[in-house]
Protein backbone atom coordinates (compact mmCIF):
# COMPACT_ATOMS: atom_id res chain seq x y z
CA UNK A 1 0.00 0.00 0.00
CA UNK A 2 1.43 3.37 -1.06
CA UNK A 3 1.68 6.10 1.58
CA UNK A 4 0.96 9.47 0.02
CA UNK A 5 1.00 12.96 1.53
CA UNK A 6 -0.94 15.76 -0.12
CA UNK A 7 0.67 18.95 1.09
CA UNK A 8 -1.29 22.03 2.08
CA UNK A 9 -0.80 25.00 4.41
CA UNK A 10 -2.18 26.21 7.71
CA UNK A 11 -5.63 27.84 7.57
CA UNK A 12 -5.59 31.63 7.78
CA UNK A 13 -8.07 34.44 7.11
CA UNK A 14 -6.29 35.44 3.89
CA UNK A 15 -5.79 31.88 2.60
CA UNK A 16 -8.41 30.20 0.41
CA UNK A 17 -9.86 26.86 1.45
CA UNK A 18 -8.67 23.94 -0.68
CA UNK A 19 -11.99 22.30 -1.47
CA UNK A 20 -10.28 19.72 -3.70
CA UNK A 21 -8.23 18.27 -0.86
CA UNK A 22 -10.82 16.14 1.03
CA UNK A 23 -12.29 14.49 -2.10
CA UNK A 24 -8.81 13.79 -3.47
CA UNK A 25 -7.71 12.14 -0.22
CA UNK A 26 -10.93 10.09 -0.25
CA UNK A 27 -10.41 9.05 -3.88
CA UNK A 28 -6.85 7.90 -3.21
CA UNK A 29 -8.03 5.88 -0.21
CA UNK A 30 -10.80 4.37 -2.31
CA UNK A 31 -8.10 3.26 -4.74
CA UNK A 32 -6.21 1.51 -1.95
CA UNK A 33 -3.63 4.13 -0.93
CA UNK A 34 -2.88 5.38 2.56
CA UNK A 35 -3.35 9.09 1.87
CA UNK A 36 -3.24 12.04 4.26
CA UNK A 37 -3.28 15.82 4.03
CA UNK A 38 -0.31 17.45 5.77
CA UNK A 39 0.82 21.05 6.30
CA UNK A 40 4.24 21.71 4.81
CA UNK A 41 5.56 23.54 7.87
CA UNK A 42 4.27 21.06 10.48
CA UNK A 43 7.42 20.02 12.40
CA UNK A 44 5.78 16.79 13.58
CA UNK A 45 5.35 15.30 10.09
CA UNK A 46 7.83 12.55 9.19
CA UNK A 47 8.14 13.10 5.46
CA UNK A 48 10.43 10.10 5.07
CA UNK A 49 7.50 7.87 6.01
CA UNK A 50 5.76 8.59 2.69
CA UNK A 51 6.37 6.98 -0.68
CA UNK A 52 5.34 10.19 -2.42
CA UNK A 53 4.76 13.77 -1.31
CA UNK A 54 2.55 15.81 -3.66
CA UNK A 55 2.23 19.57 -3.34
CA UNK A 56 -1.42 20.46 -3.41
CA UNK A 57 -2.27 23.81 -1.81
CA UNK A 58 0.77 25.43 -0.19
CA UNK A 59 -0.86 28.76 -0.86
CA UNK A 60 1.21 30.72 1.66
CA UNK A 61 4.59 29.90 0.11
CA UNK A 62 5.01 33.19 -1.74
CA UNK A 63 5.59 35.20 1.45
CA UNK A 64 7.92 32.52 2.83
CA UNK A 65 9.71 31.43 -0.31
CA UNK A 66 13.15 30.79 1.20
CA UNK A 67 11.68 28.79 4.08
CA UNK A 68 9.43 26.87 1.71
CA UNK A 69 12.30 25.95 -0.60
CA UNK A 70 14.41 24.80 2.35
CA UNK A 71 11.56 22.52 3.39
CA UNK A 72 11.20 21.23 -0.18
CA UNK A 73 14.91 20.46 -0.32
CA UNK A 74 14.72 18.52 2.93
CA UNK A 75 11.64 16.65 1.76
CA UNK A 76 13.20 15.74 -1.57
CA UNK A 77 16.25 14.37 0.25
CA UNK A 78 14.20 11.80 2.17
CA UNK A 79 11.42 10.84 -0.26
CA UNK A 80 9.97 11.55 -3.71
CA UNK A 81 8.58 15.06 -4.08
CA UNK A 82 6.27 16.22 -6.87
CA UNK A 83 7.03 18.42 -8.53
CA UNK A 84 10.85 18.19 -8.25
CA UNK A 85 12.53 20.72 -6.01
CA UNK A 86 14.58 22.33 -8.80
CA UNK A 87 11.33 22.93 -10.70
CA UNK A 88 9.82 24.51 -7.59
CA UNK A 89 12.83 26.78 -7.19
CA UNK A 90 12.57 27.89 -10.83
CA UNK A 91 8.80 28.34 -10.83
CA UNK A 92 8.47 30.24 -7.54
CA UNK A 93 10.27 33.19 -9.15
CA UNK A 94 8.25 34.64 -12.03
CA UNK A 95 11.41 35.70 -13.79
CA UNK A 96 10.88 32.35 -15.49
CA UNK A 97 8.53 34.26 -17.83
CA UNK A 98 11.58 35.94 -19.30
CA UNK A 99 13.16 32.53 -19.91
CA UNK A 100 10.01 31.32 -21.64
CA UNK A 101 9.99 34.42 -23.85
CA UNK A 102 13.64 33.90 -24.78
CA UNK A 103 12.75 30.30 -25.69
CA UNK A 104 10.17 31.60 -28.16
CA UNK A 105 7.07 30.97 -26.05
CA UNK A 106 4.42 33.71 -26.46
CA UNK A 107 4.20 35.44 -23.07
CA UNK A 108 2.82 38.64 -21.60
CA UNK A 109 5.69 41.20 -21.86
CA UNK A 110 7.25 41.66 -18.43
CA UNK A 111 9.77 44.06 -16.90
CA UNK A 112 11.35 43.15 -13.55
CA UNK A 113 12.20 45.81 -10.98
CA UNK A 114 14.48 44.52 -8.23
CA UNK A 115 14.98 46.39 -4.94
CA UNK A 116 17.15 49.40 -5.65
CA UNK A 117 16.01 49.69 -9.27
CA UNK A 118 13.89 52.59 -10.49
CA UNK A 119 10.74 51.40 -12.27
CA UNK A 120 9.85 52.66 -15.72
CA UNK A 121 6.06 52.62 -15.83
CA UNK A 122 4.01 52.84 -19.04
CA UNK A 123 2.63 56.32 -19.73
CA UNK A 124 0.35 55.36 -22.62
CA UNK A 125 -1.71 52.40 -21.39
CA UNK A 126 -3.01 50.52 -18.35
CA UNK A 127 -0.52 48.27 -16.62
CA UNK A 128 -0.20 45.75 -13.79
CA UNK A 129 2.25 45.67 -10.90
CA UNK A 130 2.76 42.47 -8.90
CA UNK A 131 5.55 40.61 -7.11
CA UNK A 132 7.87 38.17 -8.86
CA UNK A 133 7.08 35.73 -6.07
CA UNK A 134 3.34 35.78 -5.54
CA UNK A 135 0.19 33.70 -5.69
CA UNK A 136 -3.55 34.25 -5.63
CA UNK A 137 -3.22 37.83 -6.97
CA UNK A 138 -1.70 38.94 -3.65
CA UNK A 139 0.07 42.31 -3.96
CA UNK A 140 -1.19 42.66 -7.54
CA UNK A 141 -2.99 45.74 -8.86
CA UNK A 142 -4.08 47.31 -12.13
CA UNK A 143 -3.28 50.98 -12.87
CA UNK A 144 -3.80 53.69 -15.43
CA UNK A 145 -0.98 56.14 -16.30
CA UNK A 146 -2.76 58.73 -14.14
CA UNK A 147 -2.22 56.44 -11.12
CA UNK A 148 1.55 56.41 -11.50
CA UNK A 149 2.24 57.74 -7.99
CA UNK A 150 0.09 55.03 -6.41
CA UNK A 151 1.88 52.39 -8.46
CA UNK A 152 5.28 53.74 -7.42
CA UNK A 153 4.20 53.58 -3.79
CA UNK A 154 3.29 49.93 -4.28
CA UNK A 155 6.70 49.19 -5.80
CA UNK A 156 8.40 50.97 -2.89
CA UNK A 157 6.35 48.92 -0.42
CA UNK A 158 7.35 45.66 -2.12
CA UNK A 159 11.00 46.70 -2.28
CA UNK A 160 10.92 47.45 1.44
CA UNK A 161 9.84 43.84 1.95
CA UNK A 162 12.65 42.56 -0.26
CA UNK A 163 10.36 41.67 -3.17
CA UNK A 164 11.15 42.13 -6.84
CA UNK A 165 8.29 43.84 -8.68
CA UNK A 166 6.94 42.90 -12.10
CA UNK A 167 5.41 45.44 -14.47
CA UNK A 168 3.24 44.18 -17.32
CA UNK A 169 0.88 45.88 -19.76
CA UNK A 170 -2.71 45.18 -18.83
CA UNK A 171 -3.93 42.71 -21.45
CA UNK A 172 -7.29 44.03 -22.64
CA UNK A 173 -8.20 40.59 -23.96
CA UNK A 174 -8.79 39.47 -20.37
CA UNK A 175 -11.86 41.71 -20.12
CA UNK A 176 -13.35 40.20 -23.26
CA UNK A 177 -12.22 36.57 -23.20
CA UNK A 178 -11.08 36.05 -19.63
CA UNK A 179 -8.16 33.84 -18.65
CA UNK A 180 -7.98 30.18 -19.66
CA UNK A 181 -6.22 27.61 -17.53
CA UNK A 182 -5.11 24.41 -19.29
CA UNK A 183 -4.27 21.63 -16.83
CA UNK A 184 -2.14 18.52 -17.18
CA UNK A 185 -1.69 15.62 -14.77
CA UNK A 186 0.55 12.61 -15.19
CA UNK A 187 1.83 14.01 -18.48
CA UNK A 188 -1.64 14.13 -20.03
CA UNK A 189 -4.17 16.87 -20.68
CA UNK A 190 -6.65 16.82 -17.79
CA UNK A 191 -9.17 19.61 -18.39
CA UNK A 192 -9.43 23.37 -18.80
CA UNK A 193 -11.37 26.26 -17.29
CA UNK A 194 -12.06 29.87 -18.11
CA UNK A 195 -12.32 32.60 -15.49
CA UNK A 196 -13.10 36.29 -15.51
CA UNK A 197 -10.76 39.20 -14.93
CA UNK A 198 -9.18 39.16 -11.46
CA UNK A 199 -7.89 42.73 -11.23
CA UNK A 200 -10.56 45.41 -11.26
CA UNK A 201 -9.76 49.11 -11.68
CA UNK A 202 -9.25 50.99 -8.42
CA UNK A 203 -8.74 47.93 -6.18
CA UNK A 204 -5.77 48.38 -3.85
CA UNK A 205 -2.79 46.07 -4.27
CA UNK A 206 -3.06 44.83 -0.69
CA UNK A 207 -6.82 44.16 -0.85
CA UNK A 208 -7.87 40.53 -1.04
CA UNK A 209 -9.05 39.50 -4.50
CA UNK A 210 -11.19 36.66 -5.78
CA UNK A 211 -8.49 34.65 -7.52
CA UNK A 212 -10.81 32.68 -9.81
CA UNK A 213 -14.03 34.60 -10.56
CA UNK A 214 -16.79 33.32 -12.85
CA UNK A 215 -15.26 29.87 -13.33
CA UNK A 216 -16.63 27.72 -16.12
CA UNK A 217 -15.50 24.64 -18.09
CA UNK A 218 -13.51 25.40 -21.20
CA UNK A 219 -12.48 23.44 -24.27
CA UNK A 220 -9.06 24.77 -25.29
CA UNK A 221 -8.52 25.70 -28.90
CA UNK A 222 -5.77 24.14 -30.97
CA UNK A 223 -3.80 27.38 -30.64
CA UNK A 224 -4.14 27.33 -26.84
CA UNK A 225 -3.00 23.71 -26.65
CA UNK A 226 -0.04 24.50 -28.89
CA UNK A 227 1.11 27.41 -26.69
CA UNK A 228 0.64 25.32 -23.54
CA UNK A 229 2.73 22.53 -25.06
CA UNK A 230 5.47 25.00 -26.02
CA UNK A 231 5.55 26.38 -22.48
CA UNK A 232 5.89 22.92 -20.95
CA UNK A 233 8.60 21.96 -23.45
CA UNK A 234 10.65 24.95 -22.22
CA UNK A 235 10.68 23.83 -18.56
CA UNK A 236 14.28 23.18 -17.48
CA UNK A 237 15.02 19.47 -17.28
CA UNK A 238 12.03 18.49 -19.40
CA UNK A 239 8.28 18.35 -18.93
CA UNK A 240 8.36 14.57 -18.48
CA UNK A 241 9.51 15.11 -14.88
CA UNK A 242 6.33 17.00 -14.00
CA UNK A 243 3.49 15.24 -12.23
CA UNK A 244 1.19 18.23 -12.75
CA UNK A 245 1.14 21.57 -14.54
CA UNK A 246 -1.25 24.41 -15.25
CA UNK A 247 -0.73 26.90 -18.06
CA UNK A 248 -2.66 30.17 -17.69
CA UNK A 249 -3.35 31.88 -21.02
CA UNK A 250 -4.79 35.19 -22.20
CA UNK A 251 -5.29 36.70 -25.65
CA UNK A 252 -2.55 39.11 -26.63
CA UNK A 253 -3.00 42.26 -28.74
CA UNK A 254 -2.89 40.10 -31.88
CA UNK A 255 -5.77 37.97 -30.58
CA UNK A 256 -3.51 34.93 -30.15
CA UNK A 257 -3.00 33.11 -26.83
CA UNK A 258 0.05 33.89 -24.73
CA UNK A 259 1.23 32.69 -21.34
CA UNK A 260 0.23 34.72 -18.31
CA UNK A 261 1.67 32.22 -15.82
CA UNK A 262 2.99 28.66 -15.74
CA UNK A 263 1.84 27.04 -12.49
CA UNK A 264 4.10 24.16 -11.42
CA UNK A 265 4.05 24.55 -7.62
CA UNK A 266 0.55 24.48 -6.15
CA UNK A 267 -2.01 25.12 -8.89
CA UNK A 268 -5.69 25.05 -8.08
CA UNK A 269 -7.04 22.09 -10.07
CA UNK A 270 -10.69 23.25 -10.03
CA UNK A 271 -11.91 19.73 -9.32
CA UNK A 272 -14.75 20.41 -6.90
CA UNK A 273 -15.75 23.71 -8.48
CA UNK A 274 -15.82 22.71 -12.14
CA UNK A 275 -14.44 19.26 -12.97
CA UNK A 276 -15.28 16.64 -10.29
CA UNK A 277 -15.18 13.98 -12.99
CA UNK A 278 -11.40 14.44 -13.22
CA UNK A 279 -10.80 13.09 -9.70
CA UNK A 280 -10.15 9.47 -10.81
CA UNK A 281 -7.62 10.58 -13.43
CA UNK A 282 -5.72 12.67 -10.88
CA UNK A 283 -5.71 9.85 -8.34
CA UNK A 284 -4.54 7.37 -10.98
CA UNK A 285 -1.61 9.61 -11.94
CA UNK A 286 -0.59 10.07 -8.31
CA UNK A 287 -0.73 6.34 -7.62
CA UNK A 288 1.36 5.65 -10.70
CA UNK A 289 3.96 8.19 -9.56
CA UNK A 290 4.02 6.62 -6.09
CA UNK A 291 4.88 3.27 -7.65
Amino acid sequence: MSRIALVTCRPAPDISVDRDLPPLVAELERCGADAVAAEWDDPDVDWAAFDLVVLRSTWDYSWRRAEFLRWAGHCAAVTRLANPVDVLRWNTDKRYLGELARAGVPTVPTVYVAPGDTPALPDDRAFVVKPASGAGARYAARYTPAERDTALAQVARMHAEGLTAMVQPYVDGIDAGGERAVLFYGGRFLHAVRKGAVLAPGVAFDARKVAHPALEPWRPTDAERAVADRALAAVPGGAERLLYARVDLVDGPDGQPCVMELELVEPNLFLSAVHPGSLPAVAEAILKAAG
